[in-house]
Parts: C-alpha cells; sequence; structure tokens
C-alpha cells in the first residue's frame, strides 16, 4: 500500500515533465499510478470476500502516537477501487480532452494525480490522524483542480468557496478525532472501535464535530452551497472529485465509523434529518437546471444525501445497500460526468435549451449516456436498480424515511429523464446541433463505467458477496443483492417511484410556474456570500476599534496587558519569597549597572547614534554576564551578533533623519518610563517563576554526556546546535534565509543576482591629485580624498585575511572548543563589512565576487544534503557520524560528519550578512547616487566622489 503512494508521489512529480515532452498524451503513462491501484485491490479481493485485511504499519512520529498505519478492508477496498479505476479512466479522458498547449495542464496533470494518491492514502488509513493528513491534501488539491481556469472570476470564487466549507468542517472533525483518541489512548481506528467509547456531553460533542467534517466533505445540508459552484471546475475533474471520489470522502467516513458510533446519541438523527433533506431539496433543485453540469451537479447532492441517510442508518441491511448504492453512483456518476464532457466538447454547449437532435447526431454517445442515466434512474437490469432496491427494503420498518426516499427517488426519475431529453432528444422548433466527431479516448471511459454499471447489475450476486462482510460488522444480513426478489414492497415502491418521475416530467410545462416559485429563500452561493461578507465586515469593524494607527498605542497595549494578567498572577505566586541569591560575584552587579544605565540613558537620547550605541552597550553588558557565568561559548556569540547588528544599524541610519521627532509631553514620557519599569520587574520575577517551577529533572543534564557518546565533541553549546537539537537550528537556518530574501526585497529595484559593481576605469576613473600614493584596497581609489582613511585601508589590507582564517579557526574547532559555524560565520561577515567601510561598495565587489543568494543556497543545500546523507549510512536524518581517518604527515583523527552541517551554517551566516551589506549598503549607496543626479543634476557619490 504504501508502495502504491509512492508511485502516485513519483507520477505526480514528473508529470510537468512529461507533459513538457508529450503534451496531452502524457496522461495515458500518468494513468498507470491509479490503474495500478486498482490492479492491487483486484488482486485482494479474495481476502477482502473472506471477511479478512490487509494490514501495512510504519512508524512516523512516536511522540504523537502517530504512524503510517493503512488497512484494507471491504469498504476501503471498494473506494480503491473507485478511487484507482476511475481516476485511471478520468486521465485517459483528459488526453483528448485538453488541447495541446492548454494553459496550465503541466500542473493540472500532476495535481490530479497527487490528487488520485491523497484520495488513495484516505480511503486505506487506519490511524485517524493519518486520515485527516490525507483528508486535508484532497482539500488543497481539490482547491487547485476547481481553480484551475486562474484567469475566470468564478473558478477562483468556486476554489475558494469549496476550500473554507471543507477546511472549516475537517478543522471541527479533527478535534472530534483528538477528543476519541485522547479518551482510548490512541487513533487507530481498528483498535479504538473495540475500545470503550466516553459517555454523556463528551461523546455527544465529539460525534457532531465528526459529523460536521463529514457532512462538509459531502455537501450535505448545510453544507451543500460549493458543490454546485465547483462546477466552474474542468469536466474531468468534476467526474472524478465530484462524482467518484472527494464527496465520497464524507459518506466513506460515515461508512467507517458507523459500526461504532451509530448508535450514540445524535449520530441516527443527524444523518437521518441532513441525508434526507439533501435528497429532496437537491432533487428538486435539479428539475430547474439547464446546463447539463448543474444538473448534475444537483442530483449528486441529492444522491450524497441518499448516502448519507444509508450509510448513517447503522442496519445490516442499510449497510449493504449503502455500499451497493456507493458503488452504482460512482460508475454512472462519473460517466455522465464524462458524457458531458464530450457533448460540450463536440457541440460546443452544454445547454439542454440550445442542443436539439444530438441523439441522432451521435448515436454511440447517445447509447452510452442513456445506458448510466438509466442506472441513475434505477431501471432494470443496471447496477443502480439493485441498489436503490435494496434501500427501499432496507427501510421498510421506517415508514417516515422510507416515504422520504421514495418522494427523492420520484425526483431523481424526473431530473434523470429531463437530462436524457435535453442531451439527446428533438425539439421540434430547435435548430439542430451539429456535433464534431467524439474521439474514441473521450467515448471509451464512460462507455467503459456505463457497462461496468449494467455488468455489476447482471452480476449482483457474487459483486453483493463481496460486499456483504461490510454489512456483517453490525449483525446478521437477512438479505443478499439480487436483480429478482420476486414481487416485494420494495419492488412495489420502485415502480411507483418510476411513474411517478415520468408523471412529474411529463408536467414539466404545467409545473415550470412551481419549480420557480418554490425554491430556496437564500441559495448556497448566496448564503456563502451572504456570510463572508459578515465576516468581513466583522473584521474591519473590530479592525477599526482597535488598530488606530499608532505604534506606542499598540505597544503600550501589549505591555499593560502583560502587566496586568502575568503580573497578577506573579503577584499570587509571590517568586520574592524564594531564596535567590543576588550575585555570584561582585562583577555581576557592576555590569549589570552599567547595562541598566546604558538603557535610561538610551530612553532619554535625542539621536539615533547615541541611543543606538547606548542599546549596543546593554547587549555588550549582556556578553559580559555570559563570561562571568562560564559561558565562553554565549559570550563570543552574543559579541560578534551585537557588533554585527550595530553595523547594520549603522548603515540603515544614513537613511534617516539625523535626531528623532519631537518627544511626547513630559507627564506621557513619565508614564511610558512606569510601563517600561512595570514590565521590567514583571519580566525578572516571571523568569525566577519559571526557572524554580520545574518539578521533572532537566533534559539538558543528560546533554554533556550525550555530546560526547552520541556528538563526538566537548562543546556541549555546538553539539547541541548541529546534532542534538539540529531540527531546531535547520528551522533557524530556513528563517535566516527568508529574513535575507526579505531584506533584499525591501531594497533591491533590480535582479540581486545581477553583475557586481566594477571599478571605475578609464574616463570614469576618478583623477588623483597631488603625489601617487601606494593602493592598498582597489575599491580605495573610488573614494573622495576627504572619505579615505589611509590608516584603516592599510590595517584592512593587513588584518582581513587573518580575520577570515580565525574565522575558519572558530569554524573547525568549535565542536570542541569556543566557536562553531554561525561565530564563524559571523567574524568572515565582519571582515567583509570592514572591507565595505573602508572602500565603498566596489571593495565589497571585489572581497566577494560571489551573489549573495548563491552563498545562501550552498549553505541550506549543504545543510539539508548532510541531514539526509546521514540516511545512507543506516541512521536518521541530522544523526552524526564519527569518520576516523588517516593522512601522511598528520598521523590518525577523525571527523564528524555535523562538522558539515556546521559548514552550511557558516555558509548561510556570510550569505545573510553580505546580502545586508549589499542591500543596506551598497544598493543604498546607488540609491543615494541615483537621488543625486536627480535632485541637482550632478554626479553626487555618497562616499563624497564627484565627476
Amino acid at each position: 500500500m504504501l508502495v502504491l503512494l509512492i508511485l502516485h508521489l513519483v507520477a505526480a512529480l514528473v508529470a510537468p515533465l512529461l507533459v513538457r515532452w508529450w503534451g496531452p498524451r502524457a496522461c495515458y503513462p500518468l494513468a498507470l499510478a491509479p490503474a495500478a491501484a486498482f490492479g492491487w485491490a483486484v488482486a485482494r479481493a479474495p481476502a477482502v470476500r473472506d471477511g479478512g485485511a490487509v494490514v501495512e504499519a510504519y512508524p512516523w512520529v512516536p511522540q504523537l502516537r502517530l504512524d503510517l498505519a493503512l488497512r484494507l478492508t471491504t469498504l476501503s477496498w471498494l473506494m480503491t477501487l473507485l478511487v484507482g479505476g476511475v481516476g485511471a479512466l478520468v486521465l485517459v479522458y483528459c488526453a483528448r480532452y485538453f488541447a495541446a498547449g492548454s494553459a496550465g495542464l503541466a500542473r493540472f496533470a500532476a495535481v490530479l494525480v497527487a490528487f488520485a494518491g491523497a484520495m488513495l492514502g484516505l480511503v486505506l488509513a487506519d490511524d485517524l490522524l493519518l486520515l485527516y493528513v490525507f483528508w486535508e491534501l484532497t482539500t488543497i488539491f481539490s482547491y487547485l483542480l476547481i481553480g484551475h481556469s486562474t484567469t475566470r472570476r468564478a473558478s477562483r470564487w468556486a476554489a475558494a468557496q469549496a476550500l473554507t466549507v471543507t477546511t472549516f468542517g475537517g478543522l471541527a472533525m479533527l478535534v472530534g478525532f483528538l477528543m476519541l483518541g485522547r479518551h482510548t489512548g490512541g487513533y487507530r481506528w481498528s483498535e479504538l472501535a473495540g475500545a470503550g467509547l466516553p459517555a454523556g456531553g463528551y461523546l455527544v460533542t465529539a460525534v457532531l464535530l465528526v459529523l460536521t467534517g463529514a457532512l462538509a466533505k459531502s455537501a450535505v445540508l448545510p453544507f451543500s452551497g460549493w458543490l454546485p459552484q465547483a462546477m466552474a471546475a474542468p469536466t474531468p475533474v468534476s467526474a472524478y472529485l465530484h462524482a467518484a471520489a472527494m464527496v465520497k470522502a464524507g459518506v466513506y467516513l460515515l461508512g467507517l465509523l458507523a459500526p461504532v458510533l451509530a448508535t450514540a446519541g445524535p449520530w441516527r438523527p443527524v444523518t437521518v434529518t441532513a441525508g434526507l433533506l439533501t435528497m429532496l431539496v437537491g432533487g428538486w433543485a435539479a428539475l430547474r437546471q439547464c446546463d447539463l453540469k448543474l444538473l448534475l451537479a444537483y442530483g449528486t447532492v441529492s444522491q450524497l444525501g441518499l448516502l448519507t441517510v444509508v450509510l448513517g442508518a447503522g442496519t445490516p441491511k442499510a449497510a449493504l445497500a449503502g455500499t451497493a448504492m456507493l458503488f452504482a453512483h460512482a460508475l454512472f456518476k462519473a460517466a455522465l460526468f464524462l458524457v458531458v464532457g464530450a457533448i460540450d466538447h463536440s457541440a460546443g454547449t452544454r445547454d439542454l435549451r440550445e442542443l436539439s437532435g444530438l441523439g441522432r447526431r451521435a448515436p454511440l454517445l447517445a447509447v452510452v449516456g442513456t445506458l448510466a442515466a438509466a442506472s441513475m434512474a434505477g431501471l432494470p437490469p443496471l447496477v443502480g436498480f439493485v441498489a436503490k432496491e435494496a434501500v427501499l427494503a432496507a427501510f421498510t420498518d421506517q415508514p417516515v424515511v422510507l416515504a422520504g426516499l421514495v418522494a427523492g427517488t420520484v425526483l431523481t426519475v424526473a431530473y434523470t429523464a429531463r437530462f436524457v431529453w435535453g442531451a439527446f432528444g428533438t425539439r421540434p422548433h430547435a435548430e439542430r446541433t451539429e456535433p464534431q466527431p467524439v474521439p474514441a479516448a473521450m467515448l471509451g471511459p464512460p462507455a467503459l463505467l456505463a457497462a461496468a454499471g449494467l455488468a455489476a447489475g447482471v452480476l449482483a450476486g457474487p459483486a453483493g458477496a463481496l460486499l456483504r462482510p461490510y454489512a456483517e460488522l453490525f449483525g446478521p444480513v437477512p438479505e443478499h443483492l439480487a436483480l429478482w426478489h420476486g414481487p416485494t414492497l420494495a419492488l412495489g415502491l420502485s415502480a411507483l417511484a418510476l411513474a411517478g418521475g415520468a408523471a412529474l416530467f411529463a408536467l414539466r410545462g404545467p409545473l415550470a410556474p412551481v419549480l420557480a416559485r418554490v425554491r430556496a429563500p437564500v441559495g448556497g452561493a448566496q448564503g456563502y456570500e451572504w456570510l463572508t461578507h459578515r465576516f468581513d465586515r466583522l473584521a474591519i469593524e473590530v479592525t477599526s476599534a482597535t488598530q488606530r494607527g499608532s505604534l506606542p498605542l499598540y505597544l503600550g497595549t501589549i505591555l499593560l496587558v502583560l502587566v496586568v494578567v502575568p503580573g497578577g498572577a506573579m503577584l499570587a505566586a509571590g517568586p520574592w519569597r524564594q531564596g535567590v541569591p543576588l550575585w555570584d560575584t561582585p562583577l555581576q552587579p557592576v555590569v549589570g549597572v552599567v547595562a541598566a544605565v546604558a538603557a535610561l540613558l538610551a530612553v532619554g537620547a535625542r539621536r539615533r547614534l547615541t541611543a543606538m550605541l547606548l542599546v549596543g552597550v546593554t547587549g555588550y553588558g549582556t556578553a559580559m554576564l555570559f563570561v562571568l557565568h562560564g559561558a565562553p561559548d554565549l559570550a563570543l556569540t552574543q559579541f560578534l551578533v551585537e557588533t554585527a547588528t550595530i553595523t547594520v544599524f549603522v548603515l540603515v541610519l544614513r537613511r534617516l533623519p539625523e535626531r528623532f521627532s519631537a518627544r511626547p509631553l513630559r507627564r506621557s514620557r513619565w508614564a511610558r518610563r512606569a510601563v517600561g519599569a512595570a514590565v521590567g520587574v514583571v519580566l525578572a520575577g516571571l523568569c525566577l517563576i519559571a526557572v524554580g517551577a520545574r518539578t521533572a529533572p532537566s533534559v539538558s543534564r543528560a546533554f554533556p554526556e550525550l555530546a560526547v557518546s552520541e556528538g563526538h565533541g566537548r562543546n556541549v553549546v555546538n553539539v547541541t546546535l548541529v546534532d542534538i537539537r539540529a531540527w531546531d537550528t535547520m528551522g533557524e537556518l530556513s528563517v535566516l534565509v527568508v529574513t535575507a530574501t526579505g531584506v533584499a526585497s525591501l531594497i533591491f529595484q533590480r535582479s540581486r543576482t545581477g553583475p557586481r559593481p566594477r571599478r571605475p576605469r578609464g574616463p570614469e576613473r576618478p583623477a588623483q591629485r597631488g603625489p601617487q600614493r601606494p593602493v592598498w584596497l582597489r575599491g580605495g581609489p573610488t573614494l573622495a580624498e576627504r572619505r579615505r582613511s589611509i590608516v584603516f585601508e592599510v590595517v584592512t589590507r593587513l588584518l582581513f585575511h587573518t580575520i577570515v582564517l580565525f574565522s575558519l579557526f572558530l569554524l573547525f574547532s568549535g565542536h570542541n572548543a569556543p566557536g562553531g559555524g554561525f561565530a564563524g560565520g559571523l567574524v568572515a561577515s565582519l571582515a567583509l563589512a570592514v572591507r565595505y567601510l573602508a572602500g565603498g561598495r566596489y571593495e565589497l565587489a571585489e572581497a566577494a565576487p560571489v551573489a549573495a543568494g548563491t552563498v545562501l543556497g550552498a549553505g541550506l543545500a549543504v545543510s539539508v544534503g548532510t541531514g539526509a546523507t546521514a540516511l545512507l549510512t543506516s541512521g536518521s536524518v541530522l544523526q552524526s557520524a564519527k569518520l576516523d581517518l588517516w593522512l601522511p604527515g598528520l598521523g590518525d583523527f577523525y571527523v564528524v560528519t555535523s562538522l558539515f552541517f556546521d559548514v552550511g551554517v557558516y555558509l548561510i551566516v556570510v550569505g545573510l550578512v553580505l546580502d545586508i551589506l549589499r542591500s543596506l549598503g551598497a544598493e543604498v549607496d546607488r540609491h543615494i547616487e541615483a537621488a543625486g543626479k536627480t535632485e541637482r543634476g550632478l554626479i553626487v557619490d555618497p562616499q563624497g566622489r564627484r565627476p
């Protein structure tokens, strides 16, 4: 089973490449993935017929008790047949439905195959959390498929509506799953079914939440509005998602859970009531449609209501009838959607008011469509008749429900007749339709589905034997599927429904005013639009009331809440009652006083540069506290980070006014100081409480031993970053890459990967006045004489390579001594910053002749590649390995693979700072230069250079 899921994933990944090579014909090889699932399910038919199960389980996330647990039983076997078989036929159909060069075809093919894989995973999942993962994957892929035509507003709106409604239901369902799993101690449904269920309101709440997800997915009232709107999708999508696959997920979930939850309080009332209302409302709405695709869409809504009633009933007879109807509906409805697609493709319209005489012009298409429609209406000897009769027989002891089912069946017969008459009939006063020939690849798939419906009806007995094990989960099954049961009540009701539907269709002319008047006061699309509009309005009102455009007000509100709420709880806890030493050495309070004084002076500073330097003093004070606490690694990193931060601040301050804006009133100033002091006191108290609240032993106590035994290093801090908690570091690296991209995108007005700035040559090079001096830095001559510092250039020339070598020393020694990739990268970055400050942007280009994005990408690739390479040594991702080596002259030594991960960290830090220097430094220089040209009509370099 896992192999089948991987096969779909691989097919989805290669689909764009195949479409680029072969165009729409690439759908033929892509159809092999779902066809393999269908063939595999056929091969497992003997095991399913005997009531057995095929089980696979692989550990995934043990901490969440989440496994890749897959299980094939009767119901999931049936759904696998539908998902695989119909999926393969739809892909074959797509090969001729889409024209060569169709926009977005590569994406469409990939997403459709990925959807088939996600749907397969959904029906095979035994773990409820895994089922939810695949559930949401089908939601996302259906959103992309429905919104395939991105240029059409209707497609985008329909996709958003389907995504919103089904995601809301999925989240509610997830909460229900979590409640059930928390009570039973696991999420494997096969195990949970045998455990005792909770009682009372807890179970009622869990059941209602699960039902919300199932009903939303299967477009059952009150969530029916999204399905007709989703007909904006291409017709193959409708045939697969909205007839055979996605909308079946909800009723499949009902069938999966019914053996255990059907007796829970709200289960049957909700499923029966919602199902009957959906069946009647959807059938009545289908009678008013003129678009054949919309007619089938509302018919699908109606029959999903029928399936909800039957599969939610929780009785043996209803379970057998429900699986038969599930199978029959997928066959005839998928076939009918594909027929409508062929009609639209050949005739250029699917409006039944514009179609006339198509049955004579396309007889094969008419035969296929009529055969599938006859199964939908429940005519013998098709499987639709067998399933419908079984449904009616299952509810003969419930007259109210039976009456509703008969009424719904009458509507089904009526809109089926409307479909056949509208698609293939001849109207006397209408212009005859002249269709184009229908390709065999478009006629074959619906013909196979319609023929399968006929064969399944004739072979109802053997088919029923395959489905019987599922019905036996509810108890002994007194009935069996058959084409002929003799003169029974169900047969009489079926004949009555056929006659009533035929009469309703025959009276369509006199009933037209009634059909026009009797409708829901608010349609599904209007209701959704009204609801979303009200939410938008509420969001605007809340935002206008709380977001007043004042940053001090926002920050003050946040800080006051922090003082009042956690501060009030802190007062109740009384952290001062704990005996806490004020300092370990007398130097600690001295450093603390210096940092506090610097913070107070920064608050009153009027110049931005002064405030920035004072804030830097607080950072250096923090680094000194690390030194006094015996944490040299943290202190080194803090010193380097603070220095790099000051450098960035200096670059930014060039574009800001020298002084702060007008200070607030004196009274407001004191209020802000009071809030700041209160926040400081509260945070200090919360830190004391957090430190003293530990009840379990710290996990970090084992880190020193693990650093040596598992990480093969004595620097616990560095080993923690690159081995013990390497996943956290990987996430932080991703954040750094995103940060660099964000900073650069805000500054750059042109490509970041273009050619680097070159030193001016020839006539553009500034003239040298006076005696020639040695060129210590190649970018130095580009600066005006008054801005150059020969001492700075000489020192930079002498120390740059030493600093770079020191950064490499920190990189390679960091596993056993203070340092590491982060500290080494910061040192190398500061070396580049010094080159820029000494020689300008041309000097920076000489020092780093490579694009920052290349360095960032290389660092991320090295880090990720190191983590993935660990799998080749039978380890886990990012697990370190010790490599014993020998070289002449060096002798025996060893290398830890986490060193390469640290190299990736080093490169990412260098790339980040290089990106900042080029955006906030060199690119801002260029902006200033351009502004000088515009404002003064002459070139004024930020370094003072003039023409």
